[in-house]
């Protein structure tokens, strides 16, 4: 953790840097790429085999309901899984999620073994989310 400068007090102010987290796993014979930016009280997931940005879905908690409200920020609305992958992840962490999910849907366990990839890193590395 860094400090900076409030320019409007000239008090010192914590300030979290983003961090990068990258790791890979093949699923059911397909190579799967996550990217983790650790972000000021949430985090940004990319996961893909491509380089593309096809959709951006954003999930945080509400005091109102025990399930996080989420939305599509980006891309296809017919597509629920990166909305609803943001609101598991936001209600594990109780911090604000974006996700952005550019797998093909080719099997229907490959999402549900995307996701235990990603607990699975969450247990061993916590720190980058």
């Amino acid at each position: 953790m860094e400090t900076a400068l409030n320019g409007d007090r000239g008090a010192q102010a914590p300030v979290e840097l983003i961090t990068v987290h990258d790791f890979s796993e093949k699923i059911l014979e397909q190579l799967v790429h996550f990217h983790v930016m650790k972000l000021s009280g949430g985090f940004f997931l990319w996961i893909g085999s491509n380089p593309l940005l096809s959709n951006l879905a954003l999930a945080l908690s509400s005091k109102y309901d025990a399930m996080p409200l989420s939305t599509l920020v980006l891309g296809d609305t017919s597509e629920t899984t990166p909305s609803s992958l943001a609101q598991r992840l936001a209600k594990k962490t109780r911090k604000q999620v974006f996700v952005s999910y550019n797998l093909p849907v080719t099997d229907p366990n490959l999402a549900l073994l995307v996701e235990n990839r990603i607990k699975k890193e969450m247990e061993l590395h916590p720190d980058n989310f």
